[in-house]
Formats: C-alpha cells, structure tokens, sequence
C-alpha cells in the first residue's frame, strides 16, 4: 500500500479489503500490516474495532450513494453489481457482503441506509416515466432491496470461508448476467395474467394511502 497515502486511510482500505477476504472476525494485527501500521495506531486513529467497523460502513454508504442514480430499478444489488464491475470497487462490495453474511444490527442498519437511497433514485425514476407509480412506494423499495441483497448473500462462500477479491469482479458480473433477462421479463411482462389475487387481497386490508397527485395507483391494469 502507497506509504504516501495518510495511515488512517490506509488502515480503512486494509480494512475493508481483509474483512471482505476474511470476515468480520479478521484479526485488527492482520489489518494493520496490510496497512503497513502498528496495531496501536489503529486505536490511536479510530479508538476500537467497533468505530473501526462504524467507518467502514460509513465509506461504503458514501461510495455506493455515489452510484445510486445510476441504478434505477435494481435495488442494492444492482448498485453492488455496478460497483463490482471495477476491480477498485471490489473490498467494498466484498465488505458489504461480509456484513450482510454477519447478519445483527450494524447489517440491519446497513440495510436500512441502502433501503432509504433506493427509495431515492426510484422514486427519480418514476418522475422521469420509467417507472410505474406504486401504491405503497416504501414497501415496494423494501422489498425490491431485500430480494437484491438476499439473492446476492444466497451465492456467496461460507461465512467462515475466504472470498477471492481479485475474482469477485469476474463473479459478480457472471451473476448479474445470469439475472438481467428474467428479471427484465419479471419487470416489463408482469407473472401474473391478471390483478384478481391483487384485488382480493387489498379487499380485505385499510384503505391505501394516497399516491402521487393525491389518489392512490389504481390496480386496474386496463389504466395507463
């Protein structure tokens, strides 16, 4: 790693780049001699492992808000996808899997953020008309993000196995592939024939809040 590099930001990238190959539990000593430091001058930089971790989310959070209008249908795994596709980008798509593999409240809360910046840039997308209004926009986000990342956890290696990074570009991009076409089908041509389970259902539920424009989408699939 570049000594000209500030050692705290050097201790940050080796960190995300040991715990994405190892896991959470990756050693503070292992990550200070990839960062070329002591082991002391990672707490005298960040205080614990804890806030060690805490910065980590908080670099992966800015980097992947910095790819988000780019990914407007996908939810987090597409924007983990988009990311993936350049080697540099592979420690921090390789952290966020490692967190989400961990499971616990720092991956709920990363998940929570993810959730909350795909509600963004899908809602830019149905401003723009290419995306259909819905009519509860927070859950359908929810659960688009859910089914993205929770795909992506389903192919990863043990929890307690190594993750090759310099592979992890090529992986991600065969699984993206493999997704493209039937989830396209999935988005463009709906899988049921008709919106009769749709209408049953919400028969039996509370009124829907009001979309935009004040009423709520209608479920009848005969409405522009």
């Amino acid at each position: 790693m570049d000594p000209r590099v500030p050692a705290d930001e050097r201790i940050l990238q080796a960190a995300l780049a040991r715990i994405a190959v190892d896991g959470l539990g990756a050693p503070l000593r292992t990550v200070a001699q990839d960062a070329g430091v002591s082991a002391g001058l990672i707490i005298h930089h960040f205080g614990s492992r804890e806030k060690l971790l805490d910065a980590c989310d908080q670099r992966v959070l800015e980097v992947t808000q910095q790819q988000k209008h780019s990914a407007l249908t996908g939810g987090g795994g597409a924007m983990l996808a988009q990311l993936a596709a350049a080697e540099e980008y592979a420690p921090v798509v390789g952290y966020v899997l490692r967190r989400l593999q961990a499971g616990g409240p720092l991956a709920q809360r990363l998940i929570e953020d993810f959730v909350a910046g795909a509600a963004d840039y899908i809602e830019e997308g149905v401003r723009a008309g290419v995306i259909s209004p819905s009519r509860d926009p927070e859950a359908r986000v929810r659960v688009l993000v859910h089914m993205a990342l929770g795909s992506l956890v389903l192919q990863l290696p043990g929890q307690h196995s190594p993750l090759d990074l310099a592979d992890l570009p090529r992986w991600m991009r065969e699984y993206t592939d493999s997704l493209v076409a039937p989830l396209l089908e999935l988005y463009t041509t709906p899988l049921l024939t008709d919106s009769s389970l749709l209408e049953t259902y919400l028969a039996t539920q509370p009124e829907p809040a009001a979309g935009p424009g004040g009423s709520a989408p209608s479920t009848d699939r005969s409405t522009p």
